[in-house]
């Protein structure tokens, strides 16, 4: 390794290796031609003529070594010894040679040294590993692009080409490629009942998959489990005579008993200005289509708007309605009270700021909030047997949503009422049915977001299902199979590198002010790291013990679910008033996703993500921090995102920054919403408020990331180069980055990412992030003003 100590001899013999056996190898470490024969010819002389000198004693031996230090260990002097010829005293013929011929060998070794140097930082890894991900990175590559111009279609060009999106997918992606491997891995745990399990848990994952994948028994059952509730409320187009009296019982049943949210929803969290302690909170909620720009842009939306409406028809008559006139009447009703409430719901980019939005009442207070709820008993059922009273508090974060909401139900038709919560039964349980119901939601997803019709196998959905349900009966079961105890390891040691790598950048902001620099600091000294899996999953007596209150049959598939429903709303309800459990998951161990915990000051990272091409063991390490590293960074920016700074290092909603330091903030991140409000997708416009938090996490995780590799680089040396590729590692960071957005959307599935995801479009979230980068630009020697290096940046963290 360059810069031990390595002996001159050592050196130029791994260079002569190392090189073409062509005749002119002698020049490339440094020698010019026939120097050899001059070397032996004044060797000769020396040997042959009188030494004139005395002999060097040991004091002046010890003094010949000092010097200046070179890159390969050698110390060369500069220094004459002190038994060295007075000036202007002549050197004989001998001297002269020798002289000559060592300036000679230290040219030739100072060459041999750099040469052997530049070697050393671009040898290139010929392992099977680094040869696999070589061909990967480099079928992902359209070099026809400049890097320069658009760096997310010169990194992801090639993928692009060879990944059309698979019929029945509106979206493909490397997240949609891991899910898909992780899919096929539960499936085989899930169908292998011959295995001996260490759980009564893992086995009734097992029992709910085989419910749901028991599609005779499905067939035969048709629409009667969800028509038999149906009938329980009422039926549809009710007459009410008892208006206010029978729309509350209603409404309690559909809630507390069927665990479903028209109008809002009611559920147990931490109270964000006292995270050590879970309470009932309130919010928006009830409408059918993701977001309340479907209904209210109707010219943008009309297919959207029909397809809902056909789709509406056909679930109302396959529950019993025999005149589609008559159908489509209903639904038309409920199409346009489902408009009513979009109109009063407050729109997303909207309730950012969460010190603005939280509002802590009594349950008494409620009445007065939204008179049309009878609140007291609504709540004693959805929380029983837990008792709560008028004096409960409650966080409310939709006030005026509420007071408008109760004034709309108080002024609408209660058949109106009645059939809008039993379309919300309708809509949720469709999907646990049979194929009628499984033919009208894939025509709808085809209007919806574009996907090409196509049957999918019946064992993802029914995957997907037991891992949204009893995740983490499965998860343990996969981890057990697929989850390399090591990998934690190293993901601490990576968010330890990143954590200080953030903690760096953090004290050379010139926007912050000291006081507030500090407690940010603390903040992410306190995050606290979960990775792989809860703890308790791989304790089968723990494990069992969650799910000890919950069963599940093999050929009840509907009513397992219901079943399960009640299951966690009981779990939900023990929380009431009790300490949040910090080390509680909100993602199970096969998920391909990571999340930040802002009331727990948690990052999450699942076994599910701790895969290619995020991390592999054997990649380079430019690989492993420009892909899991970044996603480390990007969960730990969140920390200190426009909602995210928001709380303290103990997750509690409190003002802890100056003033100051508060506005220097809000003009940086004004900064990026301007930035990414100027992308576009099928000339329809990033919402660049609504996204905020994710690009400042984005931008921040990706510098973080990369300062942190700078960092492990320094400590460790350079690393070997991968082949073939033409890239430096610095380079080779950035392309594993953008690689790991590679994806492709329909038009339909990108406006319903433009108007309901957190997160900007994939090639934003790349470019957006790499043209902020100085780093990114040195490295790829953009001139200024180019695309990807655009004059003014944006940069908060």
């Amino acid at each position: 390794m360059a810069g031990v100590g390595v002996p001159a001899s050592v050196c130029a013999l791994d260079a002569v290796q190392a090189l073409p056996r062509t005749p002119d190898r002698r020049t490339a470490l440094g020698f010019a031609p026939g120097t050899p024969g001059l070397i032996l010819t004044c060797l000769w002389e020396f040997q042959m003529s009188t030494y004139k000198r005395a002999t060097l004693d040991e004091e002046e031996l010890v003094d010949s070594m000092e010097g200046d230090a070179y890159p390969n260990g050698i110390q060369v002097n500069f220094h004459g010894s002190r038994g060295s010829r007075t000036c202007g005293a002549e050197r004989t013929p001998v001297e002269k040679c020798l002289l000559g011929v060592t300036a000679l060998l230290l040219v030739g070794l100072l060459a041999c040294v750099a040469f052997l140097f530049v070697q050393y930082q671009n040898r290139p890894c010929l392992t099977e590993s680094c040869l696999s991900v070589t061909s990967s990175i480099l079928s992902s590559l359209d070099r026809s692009v400049d890097p320069c111009e658009d760096f997310f279609a010169y990194a992801c060009g090639g993928w692009i080409k060879a990944n059309p999106i698979p019929d029945g997918h509106s979206r493909w992606g490397t997240f949609n490629k891991l899910w898909e491997h992780n899919q096929a891995i539960l499936k085989h745990l899930l169908e292998n009942t011959t295995a001996v399990l260490s759980s009564e848990a893992e086995r009734k994952a097992q029992r709910y998959y085989q419910s749901c994948m028991n599609e005779t028994k499905i067939e035969e059952l048709k629409e009667k489990p969800l028509t038999d509730r149906i009938q329980k409320l009422g039926g549809w187009n009710i007459n009410v005579s008892l208006a206010t009296k029978d729309f509350n019982r209603t409404l309690l049943e559909v809630v507390a008993h069927l665990h479903i949210s028209p109008f809002f929803s009611i559920y147990v969290g931490a109270d964000s200005k006292n995270s050590s302690c879970n309470i009932v909170q309130v919010d928006q909620s009830g409408l059918g289509l993701p977001s309340r720009d479907y209904y209210l842009n109707k010219t943008q939306n009309e297919k959207v708007l029909a397809g809902y409406l056909d789709f509406m028809v056909q679930l109302r008559m396959l529950v019993g309605e025999q005149d589609e006139a008559s159908a489509r009447q209903q639904m038309q009703e409920i199409l346009d009270f489902e408009t009513s409430l979009a109109n009063i719901t407050i729109p997303q980019e909207k309730r950012r700021d969460e010190e603005q939005i939280y509002h802590k009442i009594t349950a008494g207070e409620l009445k007065n909030l939204a008179p049309a709820v009878d609140w007291m008993p609504l709540l004693e059922a959805v929380f029983s047997p837990v008792e709560v009273n008028e004096t409960e508090p409650v966080v409310v974060y939709a006030r005026e949503y509420l007071e408008q909401v109760s004034s709309l139900i108080l002024r609408t038709d209660k058949r109106i009422l009645h059939n809008y919560m039993l379309w919300n039964l309708v809509r949720k349980g469709a999907t646990l049915l049979d194929q009628r119901f499984q033919d009208a939601e894939e025509k709808f997803m085809e209007v919806m977001y574009g996907s090409k019709k196509a049957c999918l196998p019946r064992w993802k959905y029914c995957v997907s299902d037991t891992d949204i349900n009893l995740g983490f009966a499965l998860g343990a079961m996969f981890v057990k199979a697929t989850f390399a105890e090591d990998n934690k390891a190293v993901a601490e040691e990576m968010i330890a590198e990143i954590k200080r790598a953030f903690e760096e950048s953090l004290a050379q902001l010139a926007w912050m002010d000291e006081e507030t620099r500090q407690a940010a600091r603390e903040k992410a000294e306190a995050i606290y790291d979960m990775i792989g899996y809860p703890k308790f999953i791989m304790d089968p007596q723990e494990l069992d013990k969650v799910f000890k209150d919950y069963d599940a049959v093999a050929d009840l598939y509907y009513e397992n679910v219901m079943q399960f429903l009640n299951f966690s709303a009981r779990v939900a309800a023990d929380q009431l008033r009790k300490p949040p459990n910090r080390d509680q998951w909100s993602m199970t161990p096969p998920t391909v996703n990571a999340y930040y915990s802002p009331t727990k000051n948690v990052i999450v990272f699942p076994a599910g993500i701790l895969q290619s091409p995020f991390y592999t063991r054997n990649n380079p390490k430019a690989l492993n921090f420009g892909g899991i590293g970044v996603v480390v960074g990007h969960e730990l920016t969140h920390a200190f995102d426009d909602q995210g700074r928001e709380y303290d290092k103990g997750g509690n909603l409190r003002p802890w920054w100056k003033n100051s330091s508060v506005e220097a903030f809000k003009q940086q991140a004004e900064c990026m919403i301007q930035q990414y409000g100027n992308y576009s997708v099928h000339g329809e416009a990033v919402n660049g408020r609504h996204t905020l938090g994710e690009n400042i996490a984005d931008n921040g995780g990706l510098k973080a990331a990369y300062r942190a590799y700078q960092n492990w680089v320094r400590k460790n040396g350079a690393e070997e180069t991968l082949p073939t590729l033409g890239l430096t590692n610095d380079q080779l960071f950035f392309v594993g980055f953008a690689q790991v957005w590679c994806s492709v959307r329909t038009p339909e599935s990108s406006h319903e990412g433009l108007v309901t995801d957190s997160h900007s479009p994939s090639r934003f979230r790349v470019i957006g992030s790499l043209s902020n980068s100085k780093a990114f630009s040195e490295h790829f020697q953009c001139r200024p003003g180019s695309p990807m290096n655009p004059r003014q940046k944006c940069e908060v963290w």
